[in-house]
């Protein structure tokens, strides 16, 4: 199984490169696989499918987690720059995390009403998100993404919502990237745009004057299959603008970016705000948890629509949540993702650079994406992060990547030297 190499000397005492590790084998992951095939549609379904990446050379089931590493059913060892697709942001098993959860876990969990702990929280997001005024819980972003809009409906009594061309928003009818199931009517109020053009969003005002309820976005634009997009100077004031000058609600999606760029929220990173900000991924470290923060003006509407679930209230992921983020910040931990990041992305640029590669990358340094430039098929891409993950650090092909306050510069090496035996074998069968 791929295992840490430390650096090796000679002799004399001279650095050597370390040995090649031993290649992952997934013949149990394979084996799960074909099992689930009978029992569940399309087996392992939504993102997590092994379609999504490329299959037979990535792991399919996971057994556990320590800090940034996690193992499968085949007992691979890799470092994780997914991190769980977003949840895992201070280390698998953080034990501040973990003795937090645990605790509410001892005297229970659900109950027939919420705990103190629901009150705790919601306190110190609120103190916490320099906007916020309110905020309620549930369990995924999608949740909270879809509730947002229903409120921008509530409040302004409109009907259509805006939201950036190619833009993930979660699975129900109006955003799901899916095509099965629907309907002509769930999307007969939906507006698009492409991301930063600010005269086409101005010119869908133009069209439809009084009748836009929301704009819903993402801090930047972060499509699979795709370089993210930062917002161009001067776009976040624009769209601010005009949402406030039409009395339109302007959400803020920062379920994937929330706790990476900022604490306090994205809109701290880039400078603006929103009616409403919806969360989840980092903020209860892997425990079932999103939120919802807003304005003091919505704060009727919002309780106008319902929300609830069966274990929306329960204590233990709150316990995490409070104690997930005010671990981040006594460590900074915004900061060292970022760092760690920018380790990663120079590293690779630089190992490509070497192979006559030119490497892209985009988005933030904790929340990256790099692709090789000059291709249109990902057929390069594909192989190099399949001959990487297969050598112990998980690098998906076609989604941004997560950093974790758990990586440390000794992964990043170990990542960057599995990388540097990818861009070998990627030159071999592609050449320039």
């Amino acid at each position: 199984m791929p295992t840490k190499d430390t650096k090796k000397t000679d002799a004399k005492g001279a650095s050597k490169k370390p040995a090649s590790r031993k290649l992952a084998t997934f013949n149990k992951n394979r084996d799960y696989f074909l099992r689930a095939a009978k029992i569940f549609p399309g087996a392992i379904y939504g993102h997590q499918s092994p379609a999504l990446t490329v299959p037979g050379s990535f792991p399919y089931y996971a057994t556990h987690g320590k800090g940034c590493h996690y193992w499968d059913v085949d007992g691979n060892e890799f470092i994780d720059y997914m991190c769980a697709y977003g949840p895992m942001v201070t280390g698998y098993g953080n034990p501040v995390v973990e003795k937090a959860a645990a605790a509410e876990l001892a005297k229970g969990n659900c109950y027939n009403h919420p705990t103190p702990f629901m009150l705790e929280l919601g306190e110190f997001l609120v103190d916490l998100i320099p906007f916020a005024d309110w905020c309620v819980f549930a369990k995924n972003g999608s949740d909270v993404c879809t509730w947002a809009t229903l409120v921008a409906r509530e409040a302004t009594g409109r009907k259509k919502i805006v939201m950036a061309r190619g833009a993930y928003h979660g699975i129900h009818p109006w955003c799901t990237p899916g095509h099965g199931g629907l309907i002509e009517e769930d999307r007969a109020h939906m507006l698009y745009f492409n991301w930063n053009d600010l005269t086409g969003l101005r010119a869908l005002f133009d069209q439809y004057p009084g009748q836009i309820a929301g704009v819903i976005l993402t801090p930047f634009h972060h499509p699979a299959f795709g370089d993210s997009q930062m917002p161009a100077p001067g776009f976040w004031a624009a769209v601010q603008k005009l949402c406030n000058d039409s009395g339109t609600v302007l959400i803020l999606d920062d379920v994937r970016a929330g706790f990476r760029l900022d604490l306090r929220g994205s809109q701290e990173y880039f400078g603006f705000q929103p009616d409403i900000s919806c969360y989840c991924k980092a903020i209860a470290n892997g425990y079932p948890l999103s939120a919802a923060a807003g304005k003091d003006s919505l704060k009727t509407a919002a309780a106008n629509v319902f929300l609830t679930g069966s274990y929306w209230n329960s204590a233990a992921p709150m316990a995490a949540s409070l104690a997930n983020i005010k671990y981040m910040q006594q460590i900074d931990g915004v900061s060292i993702m970022m760092r760690m990041g920018q380790m990663l992305m120079d590293g690779l640029v630089e190992r490509g650079k070497a192979f006559g590669y030119e490497m892209i990358t985009s988005g933030p340094y904790s929340i990256p994406f790099i692709r090789f430039g000059k291709e249109t098929n990902f057929m390069r891409q594909q192989v190099f992060a399949a001959e990487v993950t297969k050598r112990g650090s998980f690098f998906h092909p076609h989604h941004n990547w997560f950093i974790s306050t758990a990586h440390t510069e000794a992964d990043i090496n170990q990542s960057l030297d599995s990388a540097e035996e990818a861009f070998a074998i990627v030159k071999k069968q592609f050449g320039d």
